[in-house]
């Protein structure tokens, strides 16, 4: 099968690696696959952004910015037709962002079939953290773009429920989580020896993998660690980087456990995995409720033991006791009263390790089994156009 991949992504983030992923697993299966995007992404390092795209947020008033976001799927619709005429695939897999109307413009011209992934309702999010001005215009774009596609992709169930409001049928949605690349996540060090290679001191470490975006929810790890420092000897390992980065250093600070802090900066993704393998529990303080984190399947793969948000989207993934600690969000100390479950039972972080290792294979929560899903429904997609009368 020969597919056309469609984004409008700048940044190399977790974005890329979802689209990277996603494309490798289709090239492995032996699909043709032919990304389509802004210029300069695949070259763009990883952790960095496009400084054009970001200068130009900062100078012009956010109404105006919303309207050239428009105006640039004029241009994506022209990049986009003229790789349809060069390559003639069989179907169109495009990424969601709003405003972005490219691939409703070109399944109308060409009748191929497209298949839209949504990772978040990107009009509710931008309207809640004030990313958004033209607000009616907004949410009308999510609704045609949602339902002018002949497929939607949500990466949760809960997000799945939210596509189905914007009046797009059942039978028109598939939830397809994020995954792993096993291959990526294979051969780590063992937990002691991860440690000593990134200079760490042989406490129990708690780690969070991630763009640290504010600090109201990593900060509690560090007051746990503060709080329990004569019981348990803890150290916090950041893999990320992120604006809130001084705010942690000077809460530890205060808190009187700057020693036992450790921000890693930007990693490449071929160095995810030796610093994960470094952490004896695996944190996820708090998330938006919809997401499919791509950290979670990293702690997954490397079979460590979890501790996170007893949430709809996690649930679909996790379960309590089995292959994690869950914790109630609303309970204050809740997350406190996990780690310190875990902090205090070795066996039990044992168990959940190894059971989180298998919930890999027992969901297939890989990228491969992903492509084969997306294969799947663009060849029945392809097959219901053939039967079609002209």
């Amino acid at each position: 099968m020969r597919i056309l991949f469609h984004h409008r992504i700048a940044s190399r983030d977790g974005q890329a690696v979802h689209i990277e992923e996603m494309i490798a697993a289709l090239r492995h299966q032996g699909h043709e696959t032919i990304l389509v995007g802004p210029p300069g992404f695949e070259t763009t390092e990883f952790g960095d952004s496009n400084p054009f795209v970001d200068r130009i947020k900062r100078l012009i008033p956010g109404a105006l910015y919303e309207l050239l976001e428009i105006a640039y799927s004029a241009k994506a619709f022209l990049r986009l037709r003229a790789a349809v005429r060069q390559h003639r695939p069989d179907v169109i897999y495009e990424r969601f962002s709003l405003f972005l109307f490219a691939g409703i413009w070109m399944r109308r011209l060409s009748g191929l079939p497209l298949l839209l992934e949504v990772n978040s309702p990107l009009y509710e999010e931008r309207a809640k953290n004030d990313g958004l001005r033209l607000h009616r215009l907004g949410r009308w774009a999510q609704r045609l773009l949602w339902t002018r596609a002949n497929h939607v992709l949500p990466v949760t169930g809960v997000l799945a429920r939210t596509v189905a409001d914007y009046g797009v049928p059942q039978s028109r949605i598939t939830v397809i989580p994020n995954g792993i690349n096993p291959e990526r996540f294979g051969a780590v060090p063992p937990t002691d020896a991860a440690k000593a290679a990134l200079g760490l001191p042989p406490r129990l470490v708690l780690g969070f993998t991630g763009f640290i975006r504010g600090w109201n929810a990593v900060h509690r790890l560090i007051d746990f660690v503060a709080l329990q420092r004569d019981r348990f000897d803890l150290h916090i390992l950041v893999v990320g980087d992120g604006p809130a980065r001084d705010s942690l250093q000077e809460h530890a600070s205060a808190r009187g456990v700057a020693d036992r802090l450790t921000i890693s900066g930007i990693v490449g993704r071929d160095d995810v995995a030796r610093h994960v393998a470094a952490f004896d529990i695996a944190v996820l303080p708090g998330l938006t409720p919809y997401s499919s984190p791509l950290k979670l399947f990293e702690y997954l793969q490397l079979g460590r033991s979890i501790v996170a948000p007893d949430t709809e989207n996690i649930r679909e993934i996790l379960t309590d006791g089995q292959d994690a600690v869950l914790f109630d969000t609303a309970a204050d100390g809740a997350l406190e009263a996990g780690l310190l479950r875990l902090c205090g039972d070795p066996a039990l972080r044992e168990r959940l390790g190894n059971a989180a290792r298998s919930t890999i294979t027992t969901r297939s929560l890989t990228w491969g089994h992903n492509a084969e899903r997306v294969v799947a429904i663009a060849e029945a997609l392809i097959g219901q156009a053939a039967a079609r009368p002209r």
